[in-house]
């Protein structure tokens, strides 16, 4: 495939080299003819701005500019973390909604349990992606405070 639109489906974003892209859904998986970047700006720009325009908005509301989370799509919410800095060819971004729990399985991997059973290993220690959850949940509450509000 030579496009993709990141949708409320969408659980993982996974860069196979500079120019594919495996992206997971609830319902199945895709190789993509695009770099995970450009899915991850693409997806924000369908639905209104840029990847440095949620990248900035998410350091306006919680005061994290390193790989931070993003809001893809407020009214859902469809929020996304990067596994490592999203300047890096290998960052993958996982939807913060569809995680379901993660398991150490040595101190440079874990395993990524999603809510529909679906399970991805990546090289990630536990200890940063329970600090992305975190990151992904305080995003989340502040969004959630602010439409309250």
């Amino acid at each position: 495939m030579n496009s993709y639109e990141l949708n409320f489906d969408t659980m993982a974003i996974i860069p196979i080299n500079s120019t594919e892209t495996k992206v997971i859904e609830k319902e199945g998986e895709y190789i993509i003819n695009l770099p995970s970047m450009k899915i991850i700006d693409d997806g924000c720009r369908f639905f209104g701005s840029s990847y440095n325009g949620r990248s900035e908005g998410t350091k306006s509301m919680i005061g994290i500019n390193y790989k931070a989370p993003i809001i893809v799509e407020e009214t859902t919410p469809i929020i996304f973390f990067p596994t490592i800095s999203p300047r890096l060819e290998a960052c993958s971004w996982i939807s913060f909604k569809d995680v379901e729990k993660c398991i150490k399985k040595s101190e440079k991997s874990t395993i990524i349990i999603f809510k529909n059973g679906t399970e991805i290993e990546l090289d990630l220690s536990y200890k940063i992606l329970q600090n992305q959850i975190l990151r992904s949940s305080y995003l989340n509450s502040t969004l959630l405070s602010r439409k309250m509000a």
